[in-house]
Order: structure tokens, then sequence, then C-alpha cells
């Protein structure tokens, strides 16, 4: 079932390439190398809205534009939660309130959101995976009656990394979801769980027959959530990952995401595992 995956992706300006102008609202600084840049319309046009697991093309004028996952929207406001990781993320995280990017999208297709729905839920993310699957938790927690069980595994390379910090503790406070975080490594101030996310998912609580899984992380991490997650019985088909990998004009034409016979851009980022499972598989595709 896919649900609101279905249909081309709304939202997007009329001129495919053409950037529309925002401005920035706020910079909240995660982590040392991470920033979540709000941003919002400066004038009448506006892109969106957005859905959950959906990107846009950020521009830094004069520098160049990058894809980014769409971290929150609120009342027109969009957040993007960067890392500095080269010239483009440089620019962008060093914008202050006031100044002026480029936004174009929203692109690509989703999280599954109504197949989910009635179903236990499982969120695992890694490193700056998190970001992208927030606003698919949000809609969760909104209509929380409609989800059965909602486990969250989020794991970072140290404390240090892990974004959306007080969010964090509110989620662990809940009685309705159960959150495990850990690192790869820590020092002595770290009083939680070290290993990577894949320790911690036979502590996770699901009905495998009824479960739908979310993944968000580097290539490798995800590949392994997902084959942890299959061989605890959940069907390939209801593990979705998302593929936000070597994206460039996020609308399909120069190929540079291109994974066998997807375009990453297009036809995802979100992908099931069913139908990635053999292409993960091999060597430099």
């Amino acid at each position: 079932m896919l649900g609101d995956r279905t249909g081309s992706p709304g939202g997007a300006s009329d001129v495919p390439l053409a950037p529309l102008p925002y401005q920035v609202r706020s910079v909240v600084r995660e982590t040392p190398d991470t920033a979540t840049v709000a941003v919002v319309p400066r004038g009448s046009r506006r892109i969106g809205p957005t859905r959950p697991g959906q990107f846009v093309m950020l521009y830094a004028f004069g520098i160049g534009e990058s894809p980014i996952g769409v971290s929150d929207e609120t009342d027109g406001v969009l957040y993007h939660t960067v890392r500095d990781a080269g010239r483009i993320t440089h620019a962008l995280t060093r914008l202050t309130p006031g100044d002026l990017l480029g936004v174009r999208g929203p692109y690509g297709h989703g999280w599954p959101m109504e197949a989910a729905r009635g179903k236990d839920v499982v969120i695992v993310a890694g490193g700056l995976g998190l970001p992208p699957l927030r606003p698919a938790l949000r809609e969760i927690l909104r209509d929380r009656d409609a989800y059965g069980r909602l486990e969250i595994v989020y794991g970072a390379r140290t404390p240090k990394d892990l974004v959306y910090y007080a969010e964090l503790q509110e989620w662990r406070r809940r009685a309705d979801l159960r959150l495990q975080v850990t690192v790869d490594a820590a020092g002595r101030d770290w009083y939680g769980d070290v290993g990577v996310v894949t320790t911690r998912l036979p502590d996770a609580r699901f009905d495998p027959e009824r479960t739908v899984a979310f993944v968000c992380g580097p290539e490798i991490m995800m590949k392994f959530t997902a084959q942890a997650l299959v061989g605890r019985g959940v069907p390939a088909e209801s593990v979705w990952v998302s593929m936000e990998r070597n994206m460039k004009c996020a609308i399909g034409l120069c190929g540079h995401c291109q994974f066998g016979p997807s375009f990453v851009c297009r036809d995802g980022p979100v992908l099931s595992y069913g139908e990635l499972a053999p292409r993960l598989g091999v060597r430099e595709l």
C-alpha cells in the first residue's frame, strides 16, 4: 500500500530549476558542526506544503545549492537541519537572521504515513538521519491514537553529536513511546548506551507482522538495520529507508542520483527495502 506516496510531488515552482526567495528567521546551533535554519518566504510565493520525508534544494547565493531534508514545517516556517560538510553546507550553517537564500521544491516521495496507520511503528535514525524522520514522528504524535506501539532508536557518533537534545528529553518522558539513544563512543560522563543502533533493536518491542519501519542514516547503517528488522519478521516491503544521496538537480535530469533503475530524487528518496535489497548488495552501484 503506497498511501500518500502516489502522484507527483506538489508545491514545486512553475520553473523547475528556479528557486524562490526565502529569508532566515532563526538559526539554532544543534552541535558544533550542525545547525537548524528556519526560513520564511520573502514575498507572496512559497513552496509546499511539504510532506514528511520530502526534501528541498537550498541555494546559498553566489555559492551553490544542496539537497536538504525538511526537518519541520509549522505555520509556513520551514526548518532544515544542516551539517557543515562542504562549501555549500558551510555557507548555509553560517547564515544569520535576515539573510536571504533560495529554496525550490518540495521534491520526492516521503514516508508512507497512511500505510503506517493502525500499525506498530519503528523509527531508526543514525547520525543526521533523525531530521528527515522528525516530521513523520511529529505527525504520529499529533494523532497518537491512530498508531500502535512507537519505538524510536537513535544513534550518533558521540553524545556531542546528538541533535534536538531538548526534544529527546521530552520524548523520553512520554509514556506512549519508547526511546533508545546510543552512541558509538563516549567518555565517563555518558551514562547511556554505547554501540551501533542495531545492538538496540533486540530490545525494541513490536509485533513484526503488523509493523512499519522508517529508517534513515548512513547507507551501511540502513542496510544492516533493515536486515535486522527483516530478521525479526518485519516484511521487507514494510521497511522504508531514505536514500538521500548524490542528488543535484532534484528533478531526474542530471543522473547523479541514479540507483539502478531508479532516480533517488524522483522515485525516492524514501523507498522500500524490499525494492532496494537486491541493489544494496551490488558493489559500486
